[in-house]
């Protein structure tokens, strides 16, 4: 044994957990609460109204006016290859929902995913609720919609674009899924405890909600923006009314089944919607 071998510390063994130092977790504060929601934001909607609001630049800075210009969402990627297609539109829908998975899992983590009712313990009550908002929600939205066309300050919508293949229904009700599922649970289940952890009062939680919920639709126009905010307001209220997500998500889920697979059947037979 060499002079160095001989200095080195007794071998104890391989390390493990129960001979790791113990980690301190620090305890969270208001700016812990606001930095993770920030991130969890960055990631889903907060980005999708950053690109709005570029986007609504992009379309107001047009020598074309606002209610001439034409919005397609969910459209096909490769509509010459249907299969190929149909793979990106369910990844697109798999991608799509893992923030509101994100978000859940953080919930989860500081025992409050239970306390957001995004569960199936009250399935008819959930049921006959959200189609009972959908409908107060969803008709005078149209209204709004065609209003803002006609003072020009939305572009034409085309909500459903995907090419005719026998998976294209069931594909726009995925997509109507993902989009009531990650935009209820990320903009009030996760933001409202979060915000509210953070010490900020109902109201404000609610309108601020409501402004990125409008922000993040802006690529369609100032109606969209305007109509989203008010959907906000009041799915906010009755959220803290309520105290579950799930009727909400129902609602939004139904609107946007109308919305995408009404529009793929009815848009040959009503020029004015397109």
């Amino acid at each position: 044994m060499t002079d160095a071998e001989s200095n080195l510390p007794p071998d104890e063994g391989p390390v493990t957990v129960s001979t790791m130092p113990p980690v301190t977790v620090p305890v969270a504060t208001k700016r812990t609460w606001l930095v993770e929601t920030a991130l969890v934001m960055g990631v889903s909607l907060g980005e999708s109204a950053i690109y709005s609001i570029l986007s609504i630049i992009e379309k107001t800075t047009r020598h074309v006016a606002l209610n001439q210009q034409t919005t397609s969402i969910n459209s096909s990627v490769t509509p010459d290859r249907p299969w190929l297609d149909l793979a990106y539109q369910l990844a697109g829908v798999g991608f799509g929902v893992l923030p509101a998975l994100l978000a859940l899992y953080l919930l989860r983590r500081t025992g409050d995913e239970a306390s957001i009712g995004f569960d199936l313990t009250q399935p008819w009550r959930d049921l006959g609720r959200g189609f009972a908002l959908c409908v107060a929600i969803g008709v005078p939205g149209l209204g709004v919609y065609l209003a803002a066309r006609a003072l020009g300050l939305n572009t034409i919508v085309q909500p459903a674009n995907l090419s005719a293949a026998w998976w294209t229904i069931p594909v726009l009700i995925l997509l109507a899924v993902m989009n009531g599922v990650l935009e209820e649970v990320v903009m009030l289940g996760y933001l409202f405890n979060r915000w509210a952890r953070a010490g900020w009062a109902p109201w404000v939680i609610v309108v601020v909600s409501a402004v990125i919920r409008g922000t993040y639709h802006l690529y369609q126009g100032f109606g969209g923006f305007l109509g989203n905010i008010a959907m906000g307001l009041i799915f906010g209220w009755l959220y803290l009314r309520f105290k579950r997500v799930m009727p909400l998500v129902v609602a939004h889920v139904i609107i946007d089944i109308f919305a995408f697979v009404g529009y793929s059947l009815l848009a040959p037979l009503l020029p004015w919607l397109t």
